[in-house]
């Protein structure tokens, strides 16, 4: 428990430090009026336990730039996280309007490389992170913050799903905790894939530290890749010219979360995640220059080469129309657990 925390059990300690809690912690709304992202609305998160994060309602409440004590833990891609009506839906266009940030959702019927089934397209890594959220609620109260909202994926005679997402904090604290509930609203059954695209970036990131991934097996998922594999925790500097590795972990009945340490940054964050509903995590290994990121990447399928393929393997979740699933995942920050391996 922090300092400022144990503060706040007292309450009236807490009223005579505090002209008033948004001294300490609040959620404040924004419109971006310049550039790509011109009119998008911004939601920022601040905890008081030097956490702060920026929510993004038009494009499915991601999760943008975050910091942790004043230190920047999100991969920004060049993009930036621009308005949703620049995106294009086909193919790998997708990159187009990738900005990065903490997290950008991928789903809710596919995730990976662009894929056709049946005569339908479905884009890299799908359409619901361009889709604009209705957001619900955003609060201060009872020691916590909390940001909710509902995200409408459908099409005329197509999917109509509906993701309810929730994302709280405790105030003084250093943990983002998000709760998803993807519902079939339609008549007929739908494939489901979704896919948590998280990037975490310099300083956080560099080879001072520590990448942990409790996972059963680690599968590569081509011969760049391959040609990595035993060197999938290592993190190294950027390079000129580096070809993306991507793994794909066996976290079922793992417990454990996916950590990046810098004990010479003094910063540890950990990704914890219900690996009941989320089996697999999808590690993007990029350490070219002007790209240097690691994804960690939970998903609902222990598959990695999109759609149809998915389907055609016999590996694609369904939901019956009305039925519900429930995600759960968390970021963890707080100070590094020791020296460096």
């Amino acid at each position: 428990m922090t300092d400022v925390q144990a503060v706040l059990r007292e309450a009236p300690e807490a009223r005579r430090r505090l002209g008033t809690l948004a001294q300490l912690a609040r959620v404040d709304r924004f419109t971006e009026d310049d550039g790509p992202a011109r009119g998008t609305r911004r939601i920022r998160l601040v905890t008081g336990g030097g956490l702060e994060a920026d929510i993004h309602p038009d494009r499915a409440l991601d999760l943008g730039q975050v910091t942790y004590r004043g230190v920047p833990v999100a991969w920004m891609s060049p993009v930036g996280m621009s308005s949703p009506h620049l995106a294009d839906s086909h193919g790998t266009e997708w990159l187009r309007s990738f900005g990065g940030g903490l997290l950008a959702t991928c789903g809710l019927d596919t995730f990976g490389p662009p894929s056709v089934e049946d005569g339908v397209e479905y884009p890299m890594h799908g359409r619901i992170g361009v889709v604009p959220a209705s957001v619900t609620e955003t609060s201060v109260s009872g020691g916590s913050l909390r940001v909710a909202g509902e995200v409408r994926q459908t099409r005329v005679f197509g999917e109509n799903l509906m993701l309810r997402r929730e994302i709280t904090a405790d105030v003084g604290g250093s943990e983002l905790r998000i709760v998803d509930t993807v519902t079939n609203e339609g008549t007929d059954p739908v494939g489901h894939m979704i896919l948590y695209h998280a990037n975490l970036g310099w300083p956080l990131l560099d080879e001072r530290a520590n990448l942990e991934i409790p996972s059963k097996r680690v599968l590569p998922r081509d011969a760049a890749a391959e040609s990595g594999a035993a060197r999938w925790h290592e993190i190294e500097p950027p390079q000129a010219g580096y070809a993306e590795q991507v793994f794909l972990h066996d976290m079922r009945g793992e417990t454990g979360p996916a950590v990046i340490d810098n004990p010479e940054l003094g910063i540890r964050c950990e990704l914890a995640f219900d690996t009941t509903t989320l089996p697999a995590l999808h590690q993007w290994k990029m350490s070219g220059e002007g790209h240097y990121v690691m994804g960690l990447e939970p998903s609902n399928l222990l598959h990695i080469h999109g759609r149809a393929a998915a389907r055609a393997e016999r590996a694609l979740p369904t939901l019956a129309p009305g039925a519900s699933v429930r995600y759960a995942l968390s970021f963890r920050f707080s100070e590094s657990n020791g020296a460096r391996r």
